[in-house]
């Protein structure tokens, strides 16, 4: 496993206080769910807009930004590895700016997917870089820990991300959404620019040839560990894109919940941010594992309890809002940990891995998000079959990862305490 004594952490042009390393780090993180989540109340209105009579092709609007998301990480990892994070992450916020302004002039929906697209690839960087300074800063449950309060920050762009987008055309039509995404990425560009430090050390790049990025991605992919961690993540996240997907119309069109509907995904959300919250207190004290695991098997649980309820007939709004909230809370012991436990072996490429487990998380969770989507009949069955396979499958990962056996203690306890350093600077990179 590689420990901070041959990947140490550099000394930042900034040093900034390690509060707001972490809402930086999450602000980053966060473009890409504000990408996804503020589109969905003027979904409807894209497709009148421009044309599109199949409402569930008025889907691609987000499927299309993901495929752009999926594939942009893999270029954005090797050159964050060679070039360091600051370069590269500023060249995929100012693709994200100018795509943003872009499709607020589309004038097809053809066009409109293309600008999507682009906004995808250049919100990649912030994916891939995101989860790479924060690994070249911190190790094993500081990781862990550090990814749980990111999340915290995440998890509150869906809960405000419908509601903002409903505002937002108060004042004006479609379009407005995406100069609101374009100035808003303009704000966190200028934060970049003159907070963030460069976290990767000039010893630690790795040459951009091609043998030395096969030989990276070979190292993400021949590690078990890793690999089992990315495939549940895969599987879990596309349970996530499949609501996405079919939110609106499942709240709205099966619900009725009209105008009630960010308010209702807002809440759902929120109880993802506290269980990330509640994660970034207890990952210390129980471990990844434990707290992992046991939201897996919750998760496999409720989905199968929700699945056979909705074979037998139509759920009620309360008990599929019961069943959905609760299972939906699992993913803060799941997420941030099984990232955490993915990256873990893989400081020495961490730019690499980040990109292989953001493309495969996210390309592989984005196709079958959409799947569910597209398979979405009137009814909650779809989603909730998929829940249940899914969840299957994401255990059989993670059994693949802990050599068959679950609840291990597999990572050592933390060297350092996670409330130090306030500042980062030499001696931060600890595992």
């Amino acid at each position: 496993m590689q420990t901070s004594s041959n990947y140490a952490a550099p000394k930042p042009a900034l040093s900034i206080p390690r509060s707001e390393f972490i809402a930086l780090a999450a602000a980053l993180m966060a473009a890409n769910a504000l990408a996804i989540d503020i589109m969905l109340p003027g979904m409807q209105e894209i497709g009148e807009s421009l044309g599109v009579e199949d409402e569930n092709h008025r889907q691609y609007v987000i499927g299309v930004y993901m495929a752009g998301f999926g594939f942009g990480q893999l270029a954005f990892g090797p050159v964050s590895d060679r070039f360091g994070r600051r370069k590269p992450l500023l060249a995929g916020l100012a693709i994200y700016v100018a795509a943003a302004f872009g499709a607020a002039f589309a004038p097809t929906f053809s066009i409109l997917l293309g600008w999507r697209a682009l906004q995808g690839i250049g919100a990649a960087a912030t994916r891939v870089i995101g989860v790479s300074i924060v690994r070249d800063v911190y190790g094993g449950r500081q990781m862990a820990q550090a990814m749980s309060l990111i999340m915290v920050v995440f998890m509150l762009v869906p809960i405000l991300a419908p509601s903002v987008g409903q505002l937002v055309m108060f004042f004006g039509e479609w379009p407005t959404i995406f100069v609101f995404m374009g100035v808003v990425a303009l704000v966190l560009t200028t934060w970049t620019t003159l907070r963030l430090p460069e976290t990767l050390d000039e010893n630690a790049r790795r040459p951009f040839r091609p043998k030395v990025i096969a030989d990276g991605f070979r190292a993400v992919l021949s590690n078990r560990r890793s690999l089992g961690y990315t495939l549940a993540s895969t599987a879990t996240f596309a349970c996530l894109f499949g609501f996405i997907n079919s939110a609106q119309q499942i709240y709205v069109g099966i619900y009725g919940l009209g105008a009630k509907f960010p308010i209702v995904f807002a809440a759902v959300a929120g109880l993802m941010a506290i269980s990330n919250f509640l994660n970034s207190r207890l990952v210390g004290r129980f471990g990844m594992r434990r707290l992992s695991h046991t939201a897996l098997l919750g998760f496999l649980s409720v989905s199968a309890i929700w699945f056979s309820l909705s074979l037998a007939g139509p759920i009620p709004l309360p008990l599929f809002l019961s069943l959905f909230a609760l299972a939906m809370a699992q993913f803060g012991w799941m997420g941030a940990n099984f990232n955490a436990m993915a990256m873990e072996p893989l400081g020495h490429v961490a730019g690499t891995a980040s990109s292989t487990h953001g493309f495969l998380q996210t390309v592989g969770g984005g196709l079958i998000g959409a799947a569910l989507g597209q398979a979405f009949d009137g009814t909650v069955t779809p989603l909730a079959a998929g829940f249940c396979g899914l969840s299957t499958v994401a255990l059989m990962m993670v059994l693949m990862a802990e050599g068959g056996r679950l609840f291990g203690k597999g990572e050592a306890a933390p060297a350092v305490d996670a409330a130090s350093p306030e500042t980062l600077g030499p001696g931060t990179d600890v595992v």
